[in-house]
């Protein structure tokens, strides 16, 4: 586990949990023109932490996977130079399959053109956390629940009691965190609930 030095007191006023992915980005030009590219890390979950943390001050953290390769090691460094607090379970890769690190591949769009957003997340490292993954218990001692945005909840079977268990370790009662899980179907609840009937949803490459 890695972790930048805390505060005298230990705490921490935002915790996210969730994967860790690079996303290329060729600007407007599309991929399928495209001779080179911007790599950038991101993630639903590490992007409200380094906000949160360059925007508005605040001391920040991320629970996610790691690899032990180069991709890994570039993301790492820049979590480091986001100020994010890293807590990090390590995964080995094999040289050949993985487990990796996501990439996101998205080109900006211009004019009329929308952009273009496809992910490839084959063996993706956080989709194998699991519980017992984290020891809550030392993390959350004097810091918050975490923030959970995003879709990593669903990357596998394992994922979903992995999160619960952070907002729920032993020895602490359960209580609320941010939960958000980009779902089409809770998506199309909560307009229903707002307009009475459902709208229709524009189709996206994920």
């Amino acid at each position: 586990m890695d972790s930048a030095p805390h505060r005298p007191d230990g705490a921490l006023d935002l915790l996210s949990l969730g994967a860790l992915v690079t996303r290329f980005d060729p600007g407007v030009v599309p991929f399928r023109k495209a001779d080179h590219c911007d790599i950038h890390v991101s993630g639903g979950e590490f992007n409200v932490a380094a906000t949160s943390r360059t925007a508005f001050g605040m001391r920040t953290g991320i629970a996610s996977a790691m690899v032990d390769y180069r991709s890994g090691s570039l993301v790492a460094e820049r979590v480091r130079s986001m100020g994010v607090v890293p807590f990090y379970r390590r995964f080995p890769h094999d040289g050949v399959t993985g487990p990796n690190i996501a990439t996101v591949y998205s080109d900006r769009g211009h004019g009329v053109r929308a952009p273009v957003v496809f992910y490839n997340r084959a063996n993706e490292a956080a989709a194998r956390l699991r519980v017992g993954d984290f020891d809550w218990g030392a993390i959350l001692a004097r810091g918050p629940l975490p923030q959970r945005r995003g879709s990593s909840r669903r990357l596998s079977d394992t994922t979903p009691s992995s999160s619960s268990m952070a907002c729920a370790p032993p020895g602490r009662p359960e209580r609320s965190s941010r939960s958000t899980v980009n779902s089409g179907r809770s998506s199309g609840r909560r307009r229903r609930r707002r307009t009475g009937r459902e709208r229709p949803r524009a189709d996206r490459e994920t």
